[in-house]
């Protein structure tokens, strides 16, 4: 009888493989630090096969980026219950939020340091992605002022910068996080909650906070 050929490794799979040792050297050592002959070395398999699957060093980490762009916002919209009340909405989502990056630290830093810091068009990936975050972000923050405010709802400008300012703050809490040894995803959401929500919630009930008035300087008499 004949020797039992092994089956050739389906492409997806293979593919997966070469992405998740280019994600991890990406993260680690930024674009240009990278190279394909370690990022072959660590998936196992020959630097033309790298370059028969994903073409170049450019299209490769266009490729990460977008894969790791879509795991987050995929895991962000699964955390959250759109039936559950507003704050308990937010904190799914940031704990959503947090829990992944915590998991996925070199996909992280290849979407909030590397891309961002590489130059176009690796930038405007991730301002894609982190457009649809926001966007989703001013949603949830609308519906849970349609829900809690009966006098007005909170106009949509003012949604959507609240939505900037929590999506900005999640993500350099993040980055904080997996660089501090000992904060687990649930402290660094419960943070962020505790710092947004004593705000968020006055707002939904209809107790903004208002600055004070500017003091009048009193003319003097010529």
């Amino acid at each position: 009888m004949g020797e039992v050929k092994s089956k050739r490794m389906p492409r997806a799979v293979r593919e997966r493989q070469m992405l998740d040792a280019a994600v991890r050297t990406f993260g680690r050592r930024g674009y240009r630090g990278a190279s394909m002959d370690e990022i072959a070395d660590l998936a196992g398999v020959s630097k033309p096969l790298v370059y028969l699957y994903l073409n170049s060093k450019e299209d490769l980490f266009t490729a990460c980026i977008r894969r790791e762009a879509a795991a987050l916002t995929a895991a962000v919209r699964a955390g959250v219950d759109p039936t559950l009340p507003a704050d308990r909405q937010l904190w799914e989502g940031l704990l959503a939020f947090f829990t992944h990056t915590a998991e996925n630290p070199d996909g992280w830093a290849v979407l909030h340091l590397q891309a961002r810091t590489t130059g176009e068009p690796f930038a405007a990936e991730v301002h894609a992605m982190r457009e649809e975050i926001v966007t989703f972000v001013t949603q949830l923050i609308g519906d849970a002022s349609r829900a809690g405010r009966r006098d007005r709802e909170l106009p949509l400008q003012e949604a959507a910068a609240l939505a900037e300012a929590l999506v900005g703050a999640a993500e350099s809490l993040a980055a904080w996080a997996n660089t501090t040894p000992g904060v687990p995803a649930r402290q660094a959401a419960g943070t962020l909650m505790n710092f947004a929500w004593a705000g968020l919630g006055g707002l939904m009930e209809g107790r903004p906070w208002t600055p004070p008035e500017r003091a009048q300087i009193p003319v003097a008499a010529g």
